[in-house]
């Protein structure tokens, strides 16, 4: 009984856990949301409001189906849950398994969405911040060089482009100095006009997307200690569902066929050894 409780509670809070963070991302997810302009971004790849509280609500439902699940002990419930996250771990696996098989057309599609982000850099705050951090973080600019910031609209170096921003990048491009105290917002001005050589010297030249694989390549065993570590989560939350739904099946059958014994026989009827000697006045 005592394993069964272990269980029990162990599922129950590992649930309730990632249901806290799921409340958290919807939370913020919808403040991020109510928060912007107007006439923005609204799809769900590109918006990193709409992707919280996607991701999110899908977080809420299932830690909820485990919560609930495990604290009543509702075989359907856990059925459901235990459904979804064996789902879940099988698709992990088809997408890491296709990713390294077809290694060349990932890359080819991270790259379009990437490029379709610089697209879409100046209609939504969020997606600009996040650009932005990706490239002070990785210390990178646009896709593959700094000139793919010509297909913005605000950069576009062609010559019927009225933006004061023509030719540039954003500032976040931008090499910053050791002793740099105010941001200079228009360091990346007329860039792209710039050779490699020369615009190295106030921007970041190379592409993000190589340098973000760059990373990951010398950060191999953060990657996959990650990566183990949240397959590993959801391969021994499966492990608990699956024996709490155990133990409460073998518990029902107990019951039942408990039930189905006559009075004598039940293992809950009070039995005493033969001969037993009795005290009247007890």
């Amino acid at each position: 009984m005592r394993g069964y409780r272990g269980i029990k509670y162990t599922l129950f809070i590992c649930c309730y856990v990632l249901w806290v963070v799921s409340f958290i991302l919807i939370a913020v997810g919808i403040y991020a949301k109510m928060a912007k302009e107007k006439d923005v971004v609204d799809t769900l790849t590109f918006d990193p409001a709409l992707l919280l509280i996607a991701v999110g609500s899908a977080m809420f439902l299932i830690t909820f189906l485990g919560c609930f699940g495990a604290l009543r002990n509702t075989t359907c419930l856990l059925k459901m849950f235990l459904g979804i996250l064996v789902l879940i771990l099988l698709l992990q696996i088809a997408a890491g398994v296709v990713a390294y098989v077809f290694t060349d057309m990932v890359m080819e599609r991270t790259e379009q969405l990437m490029m379709k982000a610089i697209v879409q850099y100046r209609e939504d705050r969020d997606l600009q911040n996040a650009i932005d951090f990706i490239q002070k973080k990785f210390q990178c600019c646009g896709v593959q060089t700094y000139k793919d910031w010509s297909h913005n609209v605000y950069f576009d170096c062609s010559e019927d482009n009225p933006s004061l921003e023509m030719c540039g990048v954003p500032f976040s491009c931008c090499v910053q100095l050791q002793n740099q105290t105010v941001l200079n917002t228009m360091c990346g001005y007329g860039m792209q006009q710039q050779d490699q050589s020369l615009a190295a010297l106030d921007v970041f030249t190379v592409g993000c997307l190589e340098r973000i694989v760059s990373w990951a390549k010398n950060n191999l065993l953060l990657v996959a200690g990650l990566t183990a570590g949240l397959l590993l989560l959801e391969v021994c939350m499966i492990a608990l569902a699956a024996a709490q739904i155990s133990w409460i099946k073998k518990v029902r059958g107990r019951e039942k066929d408990n039930v189905d014994r006559p009075q004598w026989d039940r293992k809950d009827s009070l039995w005493y050894p033969a001969f037993a000697n009795f005290d009247e006045d007890e």
